[in-house]
């Protein structure tokens, strides 16, 4: 990511290190857009990119008597904007992973055996999926069931394979969003993950 820098940044750069707030003001309203777009593109998350570009800018603002001493601002915006980005991915990957350890772990007597879960959410599909509309359904059915490739259901169908992809697509988010307040997103996912591109 390439940051534009400010005109007249060397001056700002000064003036907040000497503890100037109107200048970083001034600062912070140049790059955070910026910032925001790259770790928006990393995060896919609105508040944490918006948590993260305010977290840099109070390590800028708490190492403000070392602005001076850089060479090229925006290569440490970017370097902090990474590395903020990157722990809080660390953060959250850590988090699942214990999440997954602690379910593992749990007694299994408490859980449902996996063949009633799995028949669960099974049930849960099949419900939606018969909620579809009709073109839906069937090029659906024949994605998932008969394991047929785009084209193929297309000439089946006697559409075309954009058509094909747009009904899986629009099934796939209407089967989400049916199930996944019932169940666990994980789950679903795999379930309607699709086969083929």
């Amino acid at each position: 990511m390439a940051l534009k820098p400010v005109k007249n940044e060397a001056n700002l750069l000064a003036l907040v290190a000497k503890g100037n707030q109107r200048a970083f003001t001034e600062l912070f309203d140049a790059y955070y857009k910026q910032l925001g777009e790259y770790i928006y593109k990393l995060t896919d998350s609105i508040e944490v990119t918006e948590e993260i570009v305010q977290d840099v800018f109070i390590k800028v603002w708490l190492k403000r008597e070392t602005l001076n001493e850089l060479d090229n601002f925006c290569y440490y915006l970017f370097i902090l904007s990474r590395n903020q980005t990157l722990n809080h991915l660390r953060k959250e990957a850590n988090n699942k992973v214990r999440q997954l350890e602690w379910l593992k772990q749990s007694d299994e007597d408490d859980l449902p055996d996996d063949s009633s879960v799995n028949e669960q959410y099974r049930q849960l599909l099949d419900t939606a999926v018969e909620k579809l509309p009709p073109q839906q359904k069937k090029v659906y059915k024949l994605s998932r069931e008969q394991r047929l490739k785009h084209e193929e259901i297309a000439k089946i169908l006697n559409i075309s394979p954009e058509t094909v992809k747009k009904h899986i697509k629009l099934a796939l988010r209407f089967i989400k969003s049916e199930v996944s307040s019932q169940s666990d997103i994980v789950i679903i996912s795999i379930l309607v993950t699709p086969l083929f591109f």
